[in-house]
Formats: C-alpha cells, structure tokens, sequence
C-alpha cells in the first residue's frame, strides 16, 4: 500500500518502510550504501532509523 503523500504528519519520519523503494533508495544514498544491504539491515534489525543508521556506520567501517 502506498503511502498517503496529503498526511504530512511527522508520525513515520522515524521509520523506514522497506517496501517503498523511493524510501530505500534515498536512505541508501544517505548513508552511503546499496539497496540490497539496506533491505538487509531492515531484515536484520527492523525499520527504527536511528537503529539503522547505527548498524549501517558500522557496516561502512
């Protein structure tokens, strides 16, 4: 389901939803990495931004 683009409420901003790749891609982009580990750390550690961006700064090295 997509999301709803005239609810602009802050309420999803601290989630990443793996199933829009506009969401995927420009969080790739963000914290320098491919599509694949992205929807790999999703699997692995769920959609919680900031835990993701901890993981993936440790997955960049």
């Amino acid at each position: 389901m997509a999301d709803d683009k005239s609810k602009r409420g802050g309420r999803d901003r601290d989630r990443i939803s793996g199933d829009e790749e506009y969401e995927v891609r420009h969080f790739a982009n963000k914290v320098g990495l491919t599509i694949e580990q992205v929807h790999n750390l999703i699997k692995q550690h769920g959609n919680d931004r900031k835990t993701l961006e901890r993981e993936a700064e440790k997955l960049r090295g």
